[in-house]
């Protein structure tokens, strides 16, 4: 295949924001760096006050964005896999005996791989609720539900179909039946709106180095009632030393040892970042550069797309005679274009999209252009024109 030859003077194009969001925005690094420069004030540990609480400011933060209270019952963990690990296995701990659980083919191996050990363990019973035009309907769910169901954890937005669920009707009924809910909010925290007042889920989990223009290892939920999840871990917290068990007040009951400084200060100040650009605004241009993207990329026969709609800045695809890891590595050395390759950690999507062979996918952010999704259609254009030549030849 020829290829361009790689011009180390040609400035990369970034399309891999749905793992990690970059650039972060400056007010993130100054934040970072000032929280670093000066010493660390732990409440109730630590006799300095010329520092700034960066976990009592993220948690107001987050009530905020999330439009939910009190802020003391979110709690920081290193991302949102960690996340999910403490609120299935602690809910799995309270329970106490074998239940029935339910996911969906959408999930990230952060949901699917916690319950398919405790599901070899013998701890519950699973269901895997399949998908059909890229969602998964309260129907489907209902159709899995059992006499023995006690929880469903599902994704609210899609890593390689870029589709968001309809978890507000979804978490009414699951509410209603006494079925505790955990969201993975992980791709559509700090892409589109969300009101956990008015969705009765029980958990929600985030990260902050994707949407949220945090760095990475921090993350952390929502937890609408801390008594439906057990503790797992337990340490210091600089309350209630004399103690040997944990404590019970919130967020010490499920926080232990010394909070990422650094990292919690990039979350606040990303929420802060986000909400100066204004949300619905940050929405609209990535809703820009997508449908740009895929109505470029639908131009040229050989690619196939795996959603044409995404609600998400995502846009999954393979071309046609080439293997995806391939077009990776030449959109990389030969294009300075980065994407991702794979199965995206999420590998039962790819069983029902691609045969489980993986797809190549290109994500935005607030600080793409359509001047780079101009550049980067055309780069994948020239790799599909140039392998239908090469399957012709052969």
């Amino acid at each position: 295949m020829d290829l361009p030859s790689p011009d180390s003077q040609t400035p990369f194009i970034y399309l891999n924001n749905a793992a990690t969001t970059w650039p972060k925005p400056p007010e993130v690094l100054q934040e970072v760096a000032q929280c670093l420069r000066m010493p660390i004030q732990e409440v109730g540990r630590t006799t300095s006050n010329e520092s700034m609480d960066y976990p009592s400011a993220a948690r107001e933060a987050l009530t905020g964005f999330f439009h939910v209270d009190p802020a003391n019952y979110f709690i920081f963990t290193q991302n949102a896999t960690d996340a999910l690990n403490i609120l299935i296995h602690g809910f799995v701990k309270k329970t106490n005996s074998p239940f029935h659980a339910i996911t969906t083919e959408l999930e990230h191996n952060s949901v699917l791989r916690p319950l398919h050990t405790l599901k070899q363990d013998g701890m519950i019973t699973l269901s895997v609720v399949p998908f059909s035009n890229n969602t998964v309907t309260l129907s489907a769910i209902k159709n899995a539900i059992r006499p023995d169901t006690r929880l469903v954890v599902m994704t609210h937005g899609s890593n390689v179909l870029g589709s968001v669920q309809d978890i507000k009707t979804i978490a009414k009924y699951l509410h209603a039946n006494d079925i505790f809910f955990i969201v993975d909010g992980a791709q559509t925290a700090g892409q589109i709106p969300i009101n956990l007042s008015d969705i009765l889920v029980d958990a929600f989990v985030f990260t902050g180095h994707k949407a949220l223009y945090g760095i990475p290892g921090i993350g952390g939920f929502y937890l609408r009632d801390p008594n439906a999840i057990a503790v797992t871990r337990q340490g210091g917290t600089g309350t209630n030393s004399r103690s040997l068990t944990q404590p019970f007040d919130m967020p010490m009951r499920f926080e232990t040892g010394t909070h990422n400084y650094p990292g919690i200060a990039s979350l606040y100040a990303g929420i802060q970042f986000i909400n100066t650009v204004n949300l619905d605004k940050i929405g609209r241009k990535g809703k820009e550069l997508t449908q740009y993207f895929v109505r470029e990329l639908n131009r040229k026969s050989g690619i196939t797309l795996y959603n044409d709609a995404p609600n998400l800045p995502v846009v999954s695809f393979n071309i046609n005679g080439i293997e995806n890891d391939e077009v990776g590595f030449i959109l990389s050395r030969a294009y300075q274009i980065i994407t991702r390759t794979g199965l995206h950690c999420a590998p039962l999507v790819h069983d029902r999209i691609d045969g489980g062979k993986g797809c190549i996918r290109a994500s935005f952010s607030w600080f793409n252009t359509l001047d780079e999704c101009r550049i980067a259609t055309g780069a994948i254009r020239e790799v599909a024109e140039n392998a239908h030549r090469q399957v012709r030849a052969d």
